[in-house]
């Protein structure tokens, strides 16, 4: 399932999706095919992308210092490990560039990793997090550069959605797909059986066909002559 511009439909004017979680959308244009790049309006937005993120997203944030938590949607077939190294970057001066602090660095060292390997507790504070799996961070360090993000910021949508909704209407547009696909291997193997069955028949026939197996008519008269014979 392609679920990197699964916001758009959710941009347009319907009361499902209204909320007041503000939440900025770029696009990567020097991928092919382009990726999303997103980001929350402030730190209580953040606890809802935690929250309802998807499995495809990666998640990045300025190493040490307080910043915007930026995600990058993976296209199917793409792991953490896979992601090009210009791609990276991108959403590395995005990160870069939505933090206080960082902005003013000459270079800072990015931390990204999976949205799934995200770890929240309730003693935590807003905006706050922690990770399940060490093995499971990866780093890059970058240093400013401004016209990435201004090329960034030219594909810049935003809309406040109910990020619950988008989610649990993922959930269901992935379960539908793999419904689908089940029954489709359902069909195969039907169709796999039948053309056993046929073959099996085929093969029955052709031994009972079998010309070795077979008697000419002059072959039956004679067994006929030996039982006339024999019976005298």
């Amino acid at each position: 399932i392609n679920f990197q511009n699964f916001h758009t439909k959710n941009l347009q004017i319907n009361y499902r999706y209204c909320s007041n979680k503000m939440v900025y959308y770029f696009i990567c244009e020097i991928h092919d095919p382009p990726l999303t790049i997103y980001l929350g309006e402030d730190k209580f937005v953040n606890e809802e992308l935690i929250r309802y993120g998807f499995p495809e997203d990666i998640w990045f944030h300025v190493d040490g210092v307080s910043s915007a938590h930026v995600y990058l949607r993976l296209p199917s077939g793409m792991g953490l490990d896979d992601i090009p190294q210009d791609v990276l970057i991108d959403c590395a001066q995005l990160t870069k560039a939505n933090s206080i602090s960082g902005c003013k660095q000459d270079s800072v060292k990015i931390v990204y990793t999976p949205w799934a390997n995200l770890h929240k507790t309730g003693d935590m504070e807003v905006g706050q997090i922690g990770f399940h799996r060490k093995s499971e961070l990866r780093y890059i360090t970058v240093k400013k550069k401004s016209e990435i993000v201004k090329r960034l910021d030219k594909t810049r949508t935003q809309g406040k959605l109910n990020l619950k909704i988008m989610r649990e209407e993922r959930d269901e547009a992935e379960r539908m797909e793999k419904r689908r696909i089940q029954r489709e291997e359902r069909e195969r193997e039907k169709e796999l059986m039948k053309e056993r069955a046929l073959e099996k028949e085929a093969k029955s026939y052709k031994s009972l066909m079998d010309p070795k197996k077979m008697e000419t008519n002059k072959e039956l008269a004679t067994h006929y002559q030996d039982y006339e014979d024999n019976f005298m």
